[in-house]
């Protein structure tokens, strides 16, 4: 199932004795606008035309499209029957013909056969509410399916009134288990099904339209799309820097909104409080504003609901990833994310071999950024990631460092050209990435420096959230041998989309690739670091790779480039040292554990609706995470926590605002503060590094 759906409508949880003799008139039958036919024949041609990917729409795709469509609108198989399904193949293999000729009635006719199913489900549900909460037996030993993708539609209406029995026993349960009352629960559930209620009968031609031409350009890859007139509008707008919010990328994932990633330098990240997978159950406005629950929202309705004006304050009630399903409330006060906090910063810290301390230079670098609008009115001073960066290079010169680590964890990317004359700094001429586009010619990217303005010994720092910008450079430093790479395999996202107009919204397609010197992709496999550390992200969940129809991993020829140092004689002893120093070390012992702890949770396939049950499984949950976060204090000499309540208030509080400027400290970093060590090494041997050549790489002239 793709990850990054839009989600027009999700599943509540709710059950019926019998489905409601709602007609579709009643529901206000949504048909196609007269502009929308020539707009999917428009599509269709500029996908099969512009796509780097060159796919042709016929019966296989047809297929694939129908296949696409259905689980775009019931992803978790509970809304329509299994006799809906079998209706709707007739047109498995004719949405192409039809495509082509401008009719997209079929998409219209399965959505609105979805809507009438949704609308009966929330209007029965609604009148068994009316007459209170259902009584349910949580002492009973029963579990429901969390992931139903394999799962079979429901073949009668009495199976389909079985799943839904389940579902909201396990709403109620999950809400009695945050110390909600009956009452309470009871009004809860009746203001998010009237909330789905309504937003399902304000859904729109358009709505239906831009959905059924997703459900297209995914098959293609997942970040070409369609955008109707108000999602460009909301596009543009992300794009801007003058957007106020929260600096948070919002995805469906079904139901839930979650979080797929953080500006860096926004409210939101500096919270230090939210995390990419999180999801959002509920926006309260203010400070005490009631708490709006936007399980089943639209995403676009969730995001209007979090975007403010700046200063402003929203609060956000989250299930954080990995946890045991207790919920947060975080405040955040809303601002304008600004290139100040996103500029790359400094710090200097010292590390030792065991033989020698060394002053290691750490730069942050959340995002490759300019400021266009200064650059393009020509003003000297306008703010860009490179010059930024050549400022504080000179800076930790005058300081004497002894080597430097760029930080990229987190980076999403950003500015091209910023990727490229960023290695400037750190690279002689050569070329420094590979675009090859949809007609199949290939543009290289070279570096425009006789000498690069930085000489020492160098590491980039990477996670599974480095991503596009960031993995060219990343892998130029690794494919010149410049540097060290450290971290975890990055997110994979190696193509290149542009924005094609329509006579209805526009087209974001894509339509070149990147690659590196060496011929490897970028895309789908990312950069792998040449030390890895402790994996705190789930690549299966996150990065290109976990998107269905990602485009490939293909590599083309090299390019003659230089080798600054030969590393690979170098690497045995690096790592190795790396391991026996990790191996005991209290917060590598509890980051693996947490990972693997993070891991089981989300392998987890069925919930139990016994109350007993969960009680215990939360129970064992928190006693382990305490165990593990005292096991690790105890080592560092440090006062375990007495109860998980106290460790809980200690690492989230109930609420969290955003401070000052981000400054870097190892304190809680014990990925960077391990790469120090790392460092201390990679300087401590470096006699053992063949210079190739010496004039190109001479530690004695950083």
């Amino acid at each position: 199932m793709l990850i990054n759906r839009i989600a027009v409508l999700c599943s509540g949880f709710l059950f019926a004795t019998l489905l409601s003799a709602t007609s579709q008139a009643e529901i206000n039958t949504l048909q196609p606008e007269q502009d929308q036919g020539s707009t999917a024949r428009e599509i269709v041609g500029k996908l099969e035309m512009l796509h780097y990917n060159k796919l042709k729409v016929g019966d296989e795709m047809s297929e694939t499209l129908w296949d696409e469509y259905v689980e775009a609108l019931d992803p978790t198989k509970s809304y329509f029957l299994a006799s809906d399904i079998s209706e709707f193949r007739e047109w498995r293999t004719k949405l192409d013909d039809q495509l082509r000729a401008g009719d997209v009635k079929a998409g219209f006719e399965i959505y609105n056969r979805y809507r009438l199913r949704v609308t009966d489900r929330l209007n029965n549900i609604l009148s068994q509410m009316d007459k209170g909460l259902p009584a349910f037996d949580f002492s009973r030993d029963e579990s429901l399916e969390l992931d139903r993708e394999e799962s079979q539609w429901p073949v009668s209406i009495s199976a389909a009134d079985e799943l839904w029995r389940k579902r909201l026993k396990s709403s109620v349960l999950n809400l009695r288990l945050t110390g909600k009352k009956d009452e309470e629960i009871r009004d809860l559930l009746v203001r998010r099904y009237k909330g789905q209620l309504k937003r399902v009968e304000q859904q729109n031609s358009d709505d239906v339209f831009e959905l059924y031409m997703n459900s297209l350009t995914r098959l293609y890859d997942p970040h070409s799309n369609y955008l109707s007139p108000r999602s460009l509008e909301n596009f543009n707008m992300s794009m801007s820097l003058s957007l106020e919010g929260i600096g948070a990328v919002l995805q469906a994932d079904e139901e839930y909104t979650k979080v797929a990633r953080l500006v860096a330098g926004g409210p939101a990240d500096r919270t230090g409080k939210v995390k990419p997978n999180d999801k959002i159950v509920a926006v309260g406005q203010d400070k005490e504003g009631e708490m709006v629950d936007v399980v089943g929202w639209r995403l676009d309705d969730v995001v209007d609901l979090i975007r403010g004006p700046a200063g402003s304050f929203v609060r956000l009630e989250t299930i954080p990833t990995g946890g045991d399903g207790s919920h947060r409330t975080i405040l955040i006060q809303r601002s304008k994310v600004k290139l100040e906090d996103q500029a790359a910063k400094k710090a200097t810290f010292e590390f030792s071999d065991g033989e020698k301390t060394y002053k290691i230079g750490v730069i942050n670098l959340p995002t490759f950024y300019i400021d266009f609008e200064a650059y393009r009115r020509r003003d000297p001073n306008y703010k860009s990631t490179t010059r930024d960066v050549a400022k504080l290079l000179a800076e930790l010169k005058e300081e004497k460092v002894d080597g430097v680590i760029l930080d990229l964890r987190n980076n999403g990317g950003g500015s091209l050209q910023e990727a490229t004359m960023l290695t400037d700094l750190f690279i002689d001429q050569g070329p420094v990435v590979q675009i090859r586009h949809a007609n199949e010619q290939i543009s290289r990217h070279n570096r425009s420096r006789s000498r690069a303005m930085y000489r020492g010994p160098l590491m980039v720092l990477i996670n599974r959230l480095s991503a596009s910008a960031s993995e060219i450079f990343a892998g130029a430093i690794q494919d010149y041998n410049r540097g060290l790479v450290v971290g975890n395999q990055s997110f994979g996202k190696g193509t290149v989309q542009t924005m094609a107009p329509l006579k209805e919204g526009q087209l974001k397609i894509t339509q070149s690739k990147f690659y590196r010197v060496s011929g490897d992709s970028t895309q789908h496999a990312g950069v792998t670091p040449d030390i890895p550390m402790p994996q705190l992200i789930d690549a299966d969940s996150v990065g290109e790779s976990a998107y269905d129809t990602a485009l490939p991993w293909d590599r083309i020829h090299a390019v003659p480039h230089a080798k600054y140092f030969n590393l690979k004689d170098l690497l045995p002893d690096l790592i190795g040292k790396h391991n026996q120093r990790t191996s005991a070390d209290p917060d590598f012992i509890f980051l693996r554990e947490q990972f693997q702890y993070e891991s089981e949770r989300a392998d987890q396939k069925f919930v139990s609706l016994n109350e007993f049950a969960r009680e215990e499984e939360r129970k064992n949950l928190n006693d382990r995470l305490l165990t593990m976060e005292n096991r690790r204090r105890n080592a560092k000499g440090l006062e375990p926590y007495a109860s998980f309540e106290a460790y809980e208030e200690s690492e989230s509080g109930d609420v969290a605002t955003i401070g000052g400027p981000v400054e870097i400290k190892l304190e809680k970093d014990p990925i960077l503060n391990e790469a120090g060590f790392i460092m201390a090494d990679f300087i401590g041997l470096s006699d053992k590094i063949a210079k190739t050549p010496p004039q190109v790489a001479d530690f004695n002239s950083r």
